[in-house]
């Protein structure tokens, strides 16, 4: 089968292109890019992309609420973002004193928010401290709860359509966690390795960066520093496919698209060169769709509380 892979947002990232969102209702991506503290909202009818500003430090995930606004992390905080008037309000905050940030995140069916930490980045992308990370959720009484600690950098979250195991990405040891789910609960128990990027070279596989989930049960994982987004069979373990960027640095994936069949794909920026954005990168940081993949995925999760 073939596919079509096209930058809708050329070069619109300064820094980390991340945490894209599908709202069905608007028709709309929603992403962060994470360094700058922008947020960014795409209008896939009219093609027009606009940015807020929300936090002079990092912001790596913004969801829709039921209830009006969006859910945006800023780097040890969980607010709520009003887009018109552009006005925050502080609703949970996690480790204070420590040298950490907020990555990925993602709301469950129940409409539980889940995302996770990791420390701060040293000078060389990708270089940071081990363990340091823990993945929490927010429910809708907007109380938080630690789940897992001693992670190494948080990322991708997908859930089965049963709603009985989470797949959780830890980038650092390239491994992709499943869980046993009780939505009714918000609790997680078994952990075990679905996929192991490790038993591939990272000149092969990268990092297993961002995710999301086909109606077939089968996971998209953007990987960084190879310009691919893979799919995998995680009862098996097995790759099924893969896809290629014309830059290196693909962090995350969701689907989207009046029927959810197109593919979108953001991408990152930050630590390459000027000679490099000049040439072999020039699209860094760009979004990018894939269409003609004949997968599709289900409807992202508002965050309900």
């Amino acid at each position: 089968m073939s596919y079509k892979v096209e930058p809708v947002i050329k070069q619109v990232c300064s820094s980390i292109g991340e945490g894209p969102h599908w709202d069905e209702a608007s028709q709309t991506l929603l992403y962060v890019d994470i360094m700058t503290g922008d947020v960014h909202r795409w209008n896939s009818v009219t093609k027009e992309d606009t940015k807020l500003h929300v936090a002079d430090e990092f912001v790596s995930l913004i969801v829709p609420c039921e209830k009006g606004g969006f859910v945006v992390s800023t780097t040890r905080s969980l607010a709520h973002l009003d887009w018109e008037s552009n006005q925050m309000t502080v609703w949970a905050e996690v480790e204070q004193d420590m040298p950490t940030r907020f990555n990925d995140g993602k709301c469950d069916t129940q409409g539980r928010l889940w995302a996770g930490t990791m420390g701060l980045e040293k000078k060389a992308v990708g270089e940071l401290p081990p363990k340091m990370g823990s993945l929490y959720s927010l429910n809708c009484e907007r109380s938080v709860k630690k789940h897992v600690d001693k992670i190494d950098l948080s990322n991708g979250l997908a859930w089965t359509s049963d709603d009985k195991t989470m797949f959780f990405v830890d980038s650092i040891p390239r491994k992709v966690y499943a869980f046993d789910f009780d939505a009714q609960a918000g609790e997680i128990t078994n952990q075990r390795t679905a996929i192991d990027f490790s038993k591939g070279t990272p000149s092969d596989l990268g990092c297993p960066d961002g995710m999301t989930i086909d109606t077939e049960g089968k996971l998209w994982i953007a990987s960084f520093f190879v310009g691919k987004v893979f799919r995998f069979d995680p009862e098996t373990g097995s790759l099924l496919q893969e896809i290629k960027f014309p830059t290196s640095r693909t962090t995350s994936v969701t689907w989207g698209g009046v029927s959810l069949d197109d593919l979108y794909v953001t991408t990152s920026a930050y630590g390459f060169s000027e000679e490099q954005i000049r040439t072999t990168e020039a699209l860094a940081g760009s979004v990018f769709r894939v269409t003609g993949l004949g997968c599709r995925g289900r409807p992202a999760n508002s965050y309900q509380g």
